[in-house]
């Protein structure tokens, strides 16, 4: 498991590769792109203390077993 400072760098590369791979037309367009990656995959696969250190998705699954 990757500490949450490693965590953290990954995600900012992440970031960084989202912006940086793609010459937007607009501010509206790379908005929604980063909406977009915050919602579909930054939310859904972060840990989150709330939730015992798991992940949303890990979270859910545990509840449906």
């Amino acid at each position: 498991m990757l500490g949450q400072r490693t965590r953290r760098v990954v995600l900012r590369h992440r970031q960084r590769e989202l912006l940086d791979a793609v010459s937007w037309p607009s501010r509206a367009a790379a908005r929604t792109a980063i909406f977009d990656f915050i919602e579909g995959w930054y939310n859904l696969h972060r840990l989150h203390s709330s939730l015992g250190y798991r992940s949303p998705a890990e979270y859910e699954t545990a509840l449906a077993a």
